[in-house]
């Protein structure tokens, strides 16, 4: 007698839930940064001039302020997908600093978590608890560690640049992030006051929003092209918004390759930036996925697709389901019951309501009626399309054994 193989039961997993009050659980320090920096920039915006060069200055400062938090946060440390060399890692943790969204460390740990843990409780940004959660809800409150997942950070605490930026961010915050711009348009031009509230306040505040979208919109909207088993999506409208971390679907499928987007067509300025660092020996070892498993993944994703448009359609009933007639039964039905049937590859079709509309006239297709036209439709007298044998699904009433 064979061995009974008991199916193990599957246990839906428990998460501890958080008991401290809610005035305990908010993060005061994020409330006010992520509440008052807002309002400070639509004062300045009211109260200050725009200077020309004030405006160069901050769009190319939040650049590569942003810069700090995709080709260094993120693709840097927080994946690894990269090598860099001392000087560009200190231009990065700087540049980083200049956004104000953490430390390194403090960034690429819950980051680790979110891949480990996409859409459950223990993602630090869980998308499937709302935009709004996901986009900034998340960090006005203290976060219980023993409700997130683990990720091994080794490697970011024995990393000496981490290290340093992590022990005196604040200070590098106030420096780079207020004092520099501030500093650099007052002396530069003499526009101290658009300085502080344009290329330090506003700089920050848009990248801020910039940056949280990549765990909002990039899980919201676009399209699932590798994998829809998760929420994050590949979006133009994101990657121009996160300065090409809007092919999100790409990059949790990937997550180690230094790219977010493969094709020519497709906006990623962080990409082109690090393969800019490679070519002046700043940048090594950019590591990418083998393009035959992306282009398996993209293949299987689009085949699922029209799998699921194909479930739509109508093929016509099976034809193991369809009736059988003998020879001697499809002539009785012809001939006794006036049935305008004919027989092509072995089934039985029924074309009265299709004698009228056939392309090759009325004659043609009552001169088959009651007999095999398989070689008339094959090629004998017109080699019929796919949309001929696509519609002959729908007319089929039977099949024919000799």
């Amino acid at each position: 007698m064979p061995e009974i193989i008991e199916k193990p039961i599957y246990k839906k997993p428990v998460y501890p839930t958080d008991q401290r009050p809610l005035l305990q659980r908010i993060h005061w320090i994020h409330v006010i940064l992520l509440s008052v920096s807002p309002l400070l920039a639509l004062y300045g915006a009211f109260t200050t001039k725009v200077v020309s060069k004030t405006l160069y200055f901050t769009i190319f400062y939040y650049i590569v302020s942003a810069l700090g938090i995709t080709a260094g946060h993120h693709r840097l440390w927080a994946h690894v997908s990269y090598k860099a060399t001392v000087p560009l890692k200190i231009f990065l943790a700087f540049a980083s600093s200049a956004a104000v969204q953490g430390s390194i460390f403090w960034w690429s740990r819950d980051h680790r978590v979110h891949h480990r843990y996409t859409d459950t409780p223990r993602d630090p940004y869980n998308a499937l608890e709302g935009f709004y959660h996901s986009h900034i809800g998340w960090m006005l409150v203290k976060k219980d560690r023993r409700q997130l997942g683990y990720a091994d950070t080794t490697d970011l605490k024995s990393d000496k640049i981490v290290r340093w930026q992590h022990n005196y961010y604040p200070l590098l915050v106030l420096f780079s992030s207020f004092i520099l711009p501030t500093v650099v348009c007052g002396l530069g031009w003499g526009d101290w006051r658009g300085g502080y509230f344009y290329a330090a306040v506003t700089r920050m505040v848009c990248l801020h929003h910039a940056t949280f979208c990549v765990n909002s919109l990039a899980h919201t909207i676009g399209v699932s092209t590798y994998d829809d088993s998760q929420t994050a999506k590949d979006s133009f409208i994101t990657a121009i918004v996160t300065l090409g971390e809007g092919y999100h679907n790409f990059h949790h499928e990937f997550p180690g390759d230094f790219r977010n987007a493969i094709r020519f067509y497709q906006y990623d300025p962080t990409k082109w930036f690090i393969r800019l660092c490679s070519i002046f020996g700043l940048a090594y070892d950019l590591k990418t996925f083998p393009k035959n498993e992306i282009e398996k993944g993209f293949i299987e994703m689009r085949l699922k697709e029209l799998y699921t448009l194909q479930a739509n359609v109508d093929y016509g009933v099976n034809l193991e389901k369809l009736p059988t007639f003998s020879p001697a039964e499809f002539n009785v039905q012809v001939k006794n019951y006036n049935k305008k049937w004919m027989v092509i590859q072995n089934v039985v079709y029924d074309v009265s309501s299709f004698i009228n509309d056939h392309p090759g006239g009325k004659p043609l297709i009552n001169s088959g009626i009651g007999k095999d036209m398989t070689d008339a439709f094959t090629g004998g007298v017109y080699k019929h399309h796919r949309a001929a044998h696509n519609l002959l699904s729908q007319l089929r009433v039977g099949t024919v054994v000799a």
